[in-house]
């Protein structure tokens, strides 16, 4: 008698559910019996690398740094989807052609709509 065919999908959805519950689980036991909550001035202090803190933890970030790094994530991932259109360049059909250009004229389209708002621009 031949097991079901997705008798091996349902067993790998069982361990991928349970086993990082049995992790959690030993984590939150093995923290509540053996670390007890020793709370003090020194612990509740903000962290700044070994550094004793000096003003106030709340401070605000300018949105510009964080701008930064999402063009730069989108711009660089982006890129990295035009690599198998490179690689398989000579053997392209035109409909793939045809799909690589207007990837690239969005990603193109996206890049001047940054430079003429301004965003690329150090402040």
């Amino acid at each position: 008698m031949s097991p079901h065919p997705h008798a091996f999908l349902a067993l790998f959805l069982a361990v991928a559910v349970v086993f990082p519950l049995i992790l959690l689980s030993v984590a939150r036991l093995w923290f509540r019996f053996f670390q007890p909550a020793k709370p003090s001035p020194l612990k509740q202090d903000t962290y700044e690398c070994g550094v004793a803190p000096t003003g106030d933890s709340w401070i605000q970030f300018k949105a510009h740094y964080y701008l930064y790094a999402i063009m730069f994530l989108i711009f660089d991932v982006e890129v990295l989807f035009l690599l198998p259109f490179a690689v398989a360049f000579t053997g392209l059909s035109v409909g793939a052609w045809v799909a690589m250009l207007v990837f690239v004229f969005l990603l193109a389209e996206g890049l001047i709509w940054a430079w003429q708002r301004g965003h690329l621009e150090w402040k």
